[in-house]
């Protein structure tokens, strides 16, 4: 079974999370990111408990491929200047705590090199 594309808010706050979650701590300031990114991105008030939910039931292997697949939905429904925003947020989010870990730094290298912002249109 497939999962559901997300749009690209979806996907930006399941992207962050994960960026979040991956060195095995959270910290306000990550909080504060997210809320933020929600603020902007969800003009409306809406439930993430079932996307807490999807989150929290993966396995920590299992990451860096919802990532990607979030990163393909956010992808697909976004303009260049969307995905450069977006990229000032995950590099935010893993530089929240003054520590950049080697997992941190593998997703954010992944994300700038399946979007490409250097050469983006």
């Amino acid at each position: 079974m497939s999962e559901r594309k997300l749009n690209k808010s979806e996907a930006g706050y399941h992207m962050l999370q994960l960026l979040a979650m991956v060195d095995d701590s959270f910290s306000v300031n990550e909080d504060l990111i997210i809320r933020k990114y929600l603020v902007e991105n969800y003009p409306f008030h809406v439930s993430l408990d079932g996307a807490m939910e999807q989150i929290s039931m993966l396995a920590k292997e299992d990451y860096i491929l919802h990532f990607q697949k979030c990163m393909d939905d956010f992808y697909q429904d976004s303009t260049p200047e969307e995905r450069t925003h977006f990229m000032d947020f995950a590099v935010k989010i893993v530089s929240a705590d003054d520590v950049v870990s080697k997992q941190e730094n593998t997703f954010l290298k992944t994300l700038f090199d399946a979007w490409d912002i250097e050469h983006a249109e």
